[in-house]
């Protein structure tokens, strides 16, 4: 247990599955009393039966977050359940595909909603009650600077969100500290499936070159470093987590790498 996080409070939205569950469970393992927020139901029962099987404290809340109504019904429950907030993780996201789909107009704001309005919503109904070494930490993605097609609903709302994590930094200079995360490749199977098996090739692992896929935990690391008031000279910087794919520059014909086009 990494008592740093003994008695605090960690608000995690999107907690039910993937990083954000891992991200639940750890707070917890620690110490930390945990709050989260999921539109999955089911699976956020069952995670919080799985914190408190594992003996942490937490507490879930039902919601849509793209909903201006839910958040402010969450912020509330959270100031009614765990009297302050230390840390909030904006960990939501979703992706309504892109302009190839095509991503209509409705289905690209409902993605901004949920990546870049809650985050700044939610971090504004909760400024009463951040306490005096708070942490903000905002999980953007390196899709924020690199792209496959047909994501530009999900890459407009990453990189909105780095935009809005240095904005937020600035603005609440001396209340509250404000960073992000960016995950690359992170393979999240046993946290939606806990007899989940990784099967990698060889490609996989060295195109990243620390050599591997990465997993939640890799995620987890670089949050608590940043909610650690220790640490509190980051301020409203972007943490880049990918073992250096998107630093890799590959041309056809390096390192075995090939390209074939008609």
């Amino acid at each position: 247990m990494d008592v740093k996080f003994k008695n605090k409070v960690a608000v995690v939205t999107g907690g039910a599955l993937g990083i954000g569950r891992c991200l639940t469970q750890e707070f917890a393992r620690n110490g930390a009393r945990v709050a989260f927020i999921d539109v999955n139901r089911e699976a956020g029962e069952e995670n919080l039966g799985r914190i408190k099987e594992l003996g942490g404290d937490a507490v879930f809340f039902h919601g849509d977050i793209s909903e201006e109504k839910v958040l402010k019904e969450f912020a509330q429950f959270v100031a009614e359940r765990c009297g302050k907030v230390d840390f909030l993780v904006n960990n939501a996201c979703i992706s309504r595909k892109g302009i190839l789909e095509p991503c209509s107009f409705d289905d690209f704001n409902h993605v901004l909603k949920v990546g870049v309005t809650a985050p700044y919503y939610l971090t504004w109904l909760l400024l009463p009650h951040f306490t005096g070494t708070a942490s903000v930490v905002n999980i953007a993605s390196t899709r924020a600077f690199m792209s496959q097609p047909n994501t530009e609903s999900y890459t407009a709302a990453k990189g909105g969100i780095i935009a809005l994590t240095h904005a937020m930094a600035v603005s609440l200079s001396g209340r509250v500290r404000v960073n992000s995360v960016s995950p690359g490749w992170i393979d999240t199977g046993k946290y939606y499936d806990a007899n989940y098996v990784p099967d990698y090739t060889k490609a996989d692992m060295v195109q990243h070159p620390s050599g591997r896929v990465g997993n939640p935990m890799d995620i987890v690391r670089a949050v608590f470093y940043l909610c650690d008031p220790e640490n509190s000279f980051v301020n409203g910087e972007n943490i880049t987590v990918d073992g250096g794919m998107t630093k890799l520059m590959i041309y056809s014909g390096d390192e075995g790498w090939s390209l074939k086009a008609d």
